[in-house]
């Protein structure tokens, strides 16, 4: 018996074609009228994945089916044998899934000079795990104006789509300054302005990165004004919280008002929970979660699978230290008195919070750029090398010392394996990288920019069980594009935008470590990108055929409901 059949109604070659529809795993009616049986009457199509096993984004489990695409969409799921295509992909034994899609990317930053996505378009950190979206602006810092920046890669685009919140700090600096003081009425009415501006232009909604200055300055009620303004374009809030240790229950009761009285979803971005003494929280935060969700509020979380942050030197920095602009802070590091005061804040936030077991151990640098011998370097083995005491006292010290002379990006470990699985396992939790655009080469940064999503898939779905294969699809496709409206992107449906991942389940693995982070995931065979082949029997195409995605607000210039293509 050959498998069933689905066409698209309509179909440019005419009325003998009968549409069916299909349901997973449910045999279609038998249609009124044969469709054509010889290819002279069959329209080509441009690939057929052949043979595969489908995951249609949704959390079920998949089908055998092929899958047709003809130009940039999807246009025909079940048995395609008999029909011309221009290009024939036998995928017998590998899963064929929507591309994953990354809701919190730093692909580009402030400064595009040195922005990844410009500096290497290729993104083949990201296409090498499956990672066709990819969602920027995160962490309260954004380019401004947003549509600047949409449409300059939009002139040249990248392998990758592209996407954007607008950052609350980089408003509050633009508009306030780097002043920790209330920001005045009108300072408000023209940062809700500039939100205004960023959702015309199709930012996704509002991101936050409430340890980091200025962002960190402002208060709940500030932040609250600006996300009405989000609300009234359909955009969410997704937010870095004040605190993710000792402070994370505060930090979560804030995020769930600032979405429930800003009238939008909100979105705790990187869930995790910092410093052994707040081991097995998790358990807390998710009941605040679903106690949230149970009363009407719409709250989600994204995740990266690993138990280290990555992140500046400044967030074992006290906000007061943090006022003002960089001179006002290098002024208080050379104050002696400040800087015995900054000393003993960091003492304490490296013992309680990002220092894990052993906080001079545990601290490692991951890029100074000032000073490339001291990456991969943890604040014990700089110690040792400067023939220093390894004592708590002292790192801290370092820190200061670090932070004085440029600063540098820190790897931090401080999680637990048993809270990362129970935040994974939460049906709210969608998998995320926190990671940029990036090629081998500087520094010895997080692994999760080479291997995020391909970690999931090969230790915790693969070698634990944590998820079953479909659930963990789910979470890197269906649940975020429809968390920002990406109607057309996220699943494997007959019209769909052709963004399509092949990979051997049982390969799949993600090859970056901590101490060797420049590796390229592994067991990922094909890519499109539009319907337009991006990675191709594991080989690079050079072809970039990545769209800039806008949410529908940037055609209507109101609120609107799902997002669209510009």
């Amino acid at each position: 018996m050959p498998r069933f059949l689905l066409w698209i109604a309509g179909a440019r070659w005419g009325a003998p074609l009968v549409g069916a529809l299909l349901a997973w795993g449910c045999a279609p009616e038998p249609p009124a009228k044969n469709p054509p049986t010889t290819q002279e009457a069959v329209e080509p199509l441009s690939v057929v994945f052949e043979g595969g096993m489908l995951y249609s984004g949704e959390d079920q489990p998949p089908i055998r089916a092929d899958l047709g695409v003809r130009e940039d969409r999807i246009a025909a799921i079940g048995d395609l044998g008999d029909v011309p295509a221009e290009l024939r992909l036998d995928v017998t034994g590998l899963a064929v899934a929507p591309g994953f899609v990354d809701i919190h990317s730093h692909a580009i930053r402030t400064d595009p000079e040195r922005s990844g996505i410009y500096l290497w378009p290729d993104a083949e950190n990201l296409i090498r795990q499956g990672v066709t979206s990819i969602i920027g602006g995160p962490d309260g810092t954004s380019p401004l104006p947003v549509a600047d920046d949409l449409m300059a890669i939009e002139a040249a685009p990248a392998s990758v789509n592209f996407g954007t919140f607008v950052g609350q700090g980089s408003i509050r600096e633009r508009v306030v300054g780097d002043e920790d003081r209330p920001a005045t009425a009108q300072e408000i009415e023209a940062m809700r302005g500039e939100v205004a501006a960023a959702m015309r232009a199709g930012a996704f909604g509002l991101s936050s990165g409430l340890i980091y200055p200025p962002g960190s300055f402002a208060s709940t009620e500030e932040i609250i004004e600006l996300a009405r303004v989000a609300a009234q374009y359909d955009g969410i809030y997704i937010s870095h919280m004040r605190n993710e240790a000792r402070g994370v229950m505060e930090a979560i009761a804030e995020t769930i008002r600032i979405g429930e009285e800003g009238g939008l979803p909100a979105q705790i971005t990187h869930h995790k929970v910092i410093g052994n003494a707040m081991w097995g929280r998790s358990v807390e935060t998710l009941a605040m979660v679903d106690a949230a969700v149970a009363r009407g509020v719409d709250v989600s979380m994204d995740q990266y699978p690993y138990t280290a942050s990555s992140t500046s030197l400044l967030a074992v920095f006290p906000r007061w230290s943090l006022d003002g602009d960089a001179a006002a802070r290098r002024a208080r590091m050379e104050d002696p008195g400040e800087r015995a005061r900054l000393r003993e804040a960091i003492v304490e936030l490296l013992v309680n919070e990002r220092g894990g077991d052993d906080p001079p151990s545990d601290t490692v640098l991951a890029e100074c750029s000032w000073d490339p011998d001291l990456n991969g370097l943890s604040l014990a083995r700089v110690l040792q090398r400067r023939s220093r005491p390894v004592t708590v006292t002292e790192a801290a010290e370092l820190v200061i010392e670090l932070q004085h002379a440029g600063g540098c990006s820190v790897i931090y470990h401080a999680m637990s394996e048993g809270d990362i699985e129970r935040i994974m396992q939460h049906p709210r939790t969608m998998v995320a990288a926190d990671g940029s655009i990036m090629a081998p080469g500087e520094g010895v940064p997080h692994p999760r920019n080479y291997g995020a999503f391909a970690r999931v898939l090969a230790e915790y779905v693969r070698e634990r069980g944590v998820l079953p294969l479909h659930t963990a699809i789910h979470k890197m496709t269906r649940l975020p594009a429809d968390r920002i409206g990406l109607a057309d992107r996220g699943r494997l449906t007959v019209g769909a935008v052709a963004d399509i991942v092949a990979f051997d389940a049982d390969a799949v693995v993600d090859r970056a470590t901590f101490a060797d982070p420049h590796r390229y995931a592994e067991g990922v065979h094909h890519v499109l990108v539009s319907g337009r082949a991006v990675l191709l029997d594991g080989r690079m195409t050079g072809e970039r055929p990545g769209r800039v995605l806008r949410s529908n607000a940037a055609s209507t210039g109101s609120a609107a409901g799902s997002a669209a293509v510009q």
